[in-house]
């Protein structure tokens, strides 16, 4: 059975992981025939969003892998533990998160960078050729994981897409029902909830990008 890795970068979409995708892709997973463990870093958020009002809580820090613990039942284990060799292949679930936990993308657009844990655990899986899935704006962390000329998609944002084609990545306009296949690297992206106006809408990309990221193993 095909064991597959997905990264977490906290519990809400606003400042951590957007919920509906991670249950949906951890849904997907089990669907389709394969498990999965869940991993998030052991780090500070950047802020915490109040998700009713929308505004920051000055006062109030908390930590990713506590927070991730939330989506993954109190199963999820600490990024500096993960081990390539134990997984099939790794999926990146989006939210704002991943551009101010997993990178620093929402904070310093054609500046950015990737938290070293991050980096070294997504480097390890392309390393040894192994699939990898990014939804939402996770495929903004491509650029600085795989060589320049790595495709991917983010929707149909120009203005985003543009901040990550700087970095190296080949955008290609995606729908929100449908994915994006570098085949070369084994990688398959899906805008998800960068387009997506329902729950139902994001389940199609990510469904496929499941099925894809699976057939990619072997």
């Amino acid at each position: 059975m095909k064991n597959i890795a997905v990264i977490l970068s906290g519990c809400g979409v606003y400042d951590g992981s957007e919920i509906q995708e991670a249950v949906i892709t951890l849904l997907a997973i089990a669907q389709q025939g394969a498990t999965y463990r869940c991993f998030a870093p052991n780090i500070a958020q950047h802020h915490v969003i109040n998700h009713l009002t929308g505004e920051v809580s000055e006062d109030e820090s908390r930590n990713v892998l506590v927070e991730a613990a939330r989506i993954g039942r109190g199963d999820v284990e600490d990024l500096i533990e993960l081990n390539e060799k134990e997984f099939d292949a790794i999926i990146f679930v989006g939210g704002f998160g991943a551009a101010k936990n997993l990178s620093s993308f929402a904070l310093d657009n054609d500046n950015y960078s990737v938290n070293e844990q991050v980096l070294t655990a997504a480097k390890a899986f392309a390393k040894v050729e192994k699939p990898a899935g990014f939804m939402c704006i996770a495929p903004a962390l491509l650029p600085l994981i795989y060589p320049a000329g790595v495709k991917g998609t983010i929707g149909k944002d120009n203005a985003t897409a543009k901040l990550i084609a700087a970095k190296g990545l080949i955008h290609i306009d995606c729908d929100v029902a449908d994915v994006v296949v570098d085949e070369a690297h084994k990688i398959v992206t899906t805008p998800a909830y960068m387009l997506a106006e329902s729950i139902s809408e994001a389940a199609v990309g990510i469904n496929k990008l499941v099925k894809y990221v699976l057939a990619f193993s072997k």
